[in-house]
């Protein structure tokens, strides 16, 4: 599993500041001290999952956040504090950590933690947050239990679980990993201590729900849960293999990998070494194997390797020294839109708080602000892009989870072809080849300048990048040729640079060709951006003196219209523009 993100502490006056600092050196994370923006940044830190510490009223957290609050299960801990520090106010989440980071603030700063949830203060403990280690069943009937227990009935308690022993009038000490609370009116409460890691072994392009069904039996045969599994191991080579992360994802744990020589290492141990294996990939097996590995060097097979036609499970008792292993690595190509943290996903956001390095061209770093601190960055100048691509597949390869940024869409006219070309027909090592990629979009400068100025996107367009460093000057001539013949809309990308100052004015006349003077062209400047600037002109009037390497062109199609309106809040200078659909030869306008 990814590590958890940082928290993020706002304040917002000198004497917040100062228990912010406080704050800080207690649970780590980033100390913000925004003059503007203030409810973008918390609605950011939000969605990509951060711990949020508001050192200040309880109103701006909450006026701020309630537009992306969506499921209990999945927020954030948030958490407000006085200024003075005296209270301090679990707001969200509190089974997921906020109680108890109330509770360690308020301590920190003597103060109080006003903890509302009914659970907490009366029984003192939450049941269905089971310290680390365990994991509830059953997390729904919590919510049965606690009420049954306010409301005066008796429990009882089966196994090792010190967390509970308060609650319970009875208790019965048990062998295993599991321990039972069984409340008066309501479901048990079944708590399992992850004590098992799974070793796995895959064929290429195995079944994922049949090495689950396979892992499923197994554990029920010997007489295990699923929820005692604390992680599944396999060999590195199998690192990109559906089936393994599928059945770590369906047990909840994180997959971790081995080399085969490490592995090889373990083959006195093993119950039926396999020369058929050995010859394949370099050790005389992979499920017993990755499962001593892991658990350690104490460790004892609790089940031995099953096997089904495409995949072999087994399984050791974890030890006090286990072997962590390396994560597969993850690579996620980012578009994070024009600049504006408004217009950058939800996902974009987690992506970015979840990474451990951020890869990117230097600019583009820069604009994620806050949510780049404490990331490990890795910057790189335009022109070096190949480099810049291989670079982040080669560090995820490591284990690492690698974000590398893009403006707009990372998929359009970014980094997100080069990354496929590279896997497909790359010089990359083999690591490499196996990380697992994430694609996630952004808003686009041409939709960015479309919604700016109205709706000049509204009917068929396409998008030609006037660079020619890469694609040949006639190629580019020939493809606004068939784009003004099919009267397209037409967002113009890399317009000029410092030496190319002559297609954007052979791609007006060219238009010019096939459509009317007066066709709306919009130059969007800096999207996003503080410096954001959005020109309306005519097509007639397009002038390459007014477009810089910053300036998205939008040239609209013969259809296209512009008007003014007396609200000069929007568009460019009050004038929006569009392109009908043709709803008129409807009789519906």
């Amino acid at each position: 599993m990814p590590a958890p993100p940082d928290p993020f502490i706002l304040a917002l006056t000198p004497e917040a500041t100062a228990l912010a600092k406080q704050v800080k050196g207690r649970i780590g994370g980033e100390v913000s001290l925004p003059k503007d923006g203030v409810p973008d940044l918390l609605r950011e830190a939000f969605l990509a999952g951060r711990p949020i510490v508001g050192i200040c009223a309880a109103g701006i957290l909450i006026r701020s956040l309630t537009p992306v609050i969506a499921s209990k299960w999945a927020e954030p801990p948030v958490v407000a504090v006085a200024d003075d520090g005296a209270s301090v106010v679990p707001l969200l989440g509190g089974h997921h950590g906020a109680n108890a980071l109330a509770r360690d603030i308020a301590d920190l700063l003597n103060g109080h933690a006003a903890v509302p949830t009914a659970g907490d203060l009366r029984l003192g403990v939450a049941l269905d947050a089971p310290p680390d280690g365990w994991v509830l069943e059953n997390p729904l009937d919590a919510k049965a239990a606690t009420a049954a227990l306010l409301a005066g009935a008796s429990a009882a308690l089966s196994g090792h679980a010190p967390w509970l022993q308060t609650l319970a009038a009875t208790q019965t000490p048990t062998e295993g990993s599991a321990a039972v609370l069984s409340v008066d009116g309501a479901p048990p409460l079944v708590y399992r201590r992850r004590s098992l890691v799974l070793g796995l072994g895959a064929s290429r392009g195995a079944d994922p729900d049949a090495a689950l069904g396979l892992v499923q039996k197994a554990l029920a045969d010997a007489g295990y849960a699923p929820g005692e599994v604390a992680a599944v191991a396999s060999v590195d080579l199998k690192s990109d293999e559906a089936a393994i992360h599928h059945v770590a994802e369906a047990l909840g744990v994180e997959a971790r990998f081995f080399p085969a020589d490490r592995l090889e290492a373990e083959t006195p141990r093993l119950s039926d070494p396999s020369s058929v294996v050995f010859a394949e990939i370099g050790c005389h097996g992979v499920a017993e194997a990755a499962a001593l590995v892991a658990a350690g060097p104490d460790a004892v097979l609790a089940i031995p390797k099953q096997k089904s036609k495409t995949a072999t499970v087994a399984a050791a008792v974890l030890g006090p020294t286990p072997e962590t292993g390396v994560a597969a690595g993850h690579l996620s190509v980012v578009g994070i839109g024009p600049g504006t943290p408004s217009w950058r996903t939800p996902e974009a956001s987690r992506l970015i708080a979840e990474a451990d390095d951020l890869v990117g061209y230097s600019l583009y770093l820069d604009l994620l602000g806050p949510l780049a601190k404490g990331k490990t960055r890795h910057d790189f100048p335009l022109g070096e892009e190949t480099d810049r691509c291989r670079h982040a597949l080669v560090l995820a390869a490591s284990g690492r989870r690698v974000a590398l940024i893009c403006s707009g869409d990372g998929g359009i006219y970014a980094m997100g072809a080069l990354v496929m070309e590279l896997l497909d027909t790359g010089d990359l090592p083999p690591a490499a080849r196996r990380v697992g990629l994430t694609m996630a979009p952004g808003i686009s400068a041409l939709q960015a300048a479309s919604a700016r100025t109205g709706a000049l996107l509204g009917h068929d367009f396409c998008a030609i990048s006037l660079s020619d460093l890469l694609t040949p000057r006639d190629a580019i001539l020939k493809r606004l040729k068939a784009a003004a013949e099919g009267d397209f809309v037409i967002a113009l990308y890399n317009p000029v640079s410092r030496r190319r100052r002559t297609l954007l004015a052979e791609a007006r006349d060219i238009l010019l060709a096939h459509r009317p003077e007066d066709t709306p062209v919009i130059l969007a400047q800096n999207l996003g951006r503080p410096e954001e600037m959005i020109t309306h002109r005519t097509l007639k009037a397009l002038s390459v003196d007014e477009v810089d390497m910053l300036t998205t062109v939008l040239i609209g199609a013969s259809s296209s219209r512009a008007f003014r309106r007396g609200d000069i809040r929007g568009g460019a200078g009050g004038i929006w523009a569009y392109t009908p659909r043709g709803y008129d030869k409807k009789g519906t306008l």
